[in-house]
């Protein structure tokens, strides 16, 4: 499988055609805006599954590559709806390819690599959700966690899919929730969580290769391919990335 790392993609807005990146299956950068895609729970990048031969896929890579495949270099334009709780610095968009009635949102469900997303969608993918894990479409082939319990590393989710037999209960996690997680392309800022980070309102610390600590950081739980990245997924930059203070 060969995965593509973030690609640029022209789009239509209120203003001239912009040039946008596709971040991951639920994030699109439109000039200096980055939006979130409304009503959906999409993969990380980092995030893995479980295919439909019981094989480890880079699911948040293929679902990124779906959603720029989607896009296809065709006109974008999102709806800002308001400021993303999760993360102030991004903005929450109903998104569209210019002259397609269907927002990417609906799309990314109907097509298995985005999962519902209750609390702002209120059920309205619901049924393309249900249609998209009894035709095993993308994610729904094989078996994976909720996008949010991968990125708050909760082992313990409900393990969903067509291909998650209980007797491998075990195995199944430990493939999900590996003890080294393999880097994206292009995605090098490694994510640990830590209790400490709590201090500052954060879940973990990231830490880029010019940090002292980044040689001798083994195994880390994340891998972010740019710090707003990380911040948005709540992780703090260690403090030891930061130039000393003047005397």
């Amino acid at each position: 499988m060969t995965c593509l790392s973030a690609s640029p993609v022209p789009s239509a807005t209120a203003g001239p055609a912009v040039t946008a990146v596709i971040k991951d299956a639920g994030t699109v950068q439109l000039g200096n805006t980055t939006y979130r895609l409304d009503g959906i729970d999409a993969p990380a990048v980092d995030q893995l599954c479980i295919d439909e031969h019981a094989d480890v896929w880079s699911c948040g890579m293929e679902a990124r590559d779906q959603l720029t495949k989607l896009i296809d270099g065709k006109p974008v334009h999102c709806d800002d709806i308001g400021v993303d709780p999760s993360f102030k610095k991004r903005r929450l968009g109903v998104c569209k390819i210019e002259g397609d009635p269907t927002s990417l949102s609906q799309v990314l469900v109907q097509k298995g690599y985005a999962l519902n997303l209750e609390g702002s969608a209120t059920g309205r993918f619901k049924p393309d959700e249900a249609t998209a894990k009894d035709s095993r479409a993308g994610l729904w082939k094989g078996c994976f966690v909720a996008p949010r319990d991968f990125r708050t590393a909760r082992k313990d989710g409900a393990l969903l899919g067509n291909a998650c037999p209980a007797n491998r209960d075990a195995q199944i996690r430990d493939a999900l929730f590996p003890a080294d997680l393999p880097m994206p392309a292009s995605c090098n800022i490694k994510g640990k969580y830590a209790v400490r980070a709590r201090v500052t309102g954060n879940i973990g610390i990231y830490h880029l290769q010019a940090c002292r600590s980044y040689p001798g950081l083994g195994n880390p739980d994340r891998w972010f391919c740019s710090e707003e990245d990380a911040q948005a997924a709540g992780f703090r930059r260690a403090y030891n990335c930061r130039p000393p203070k003047n005397k």
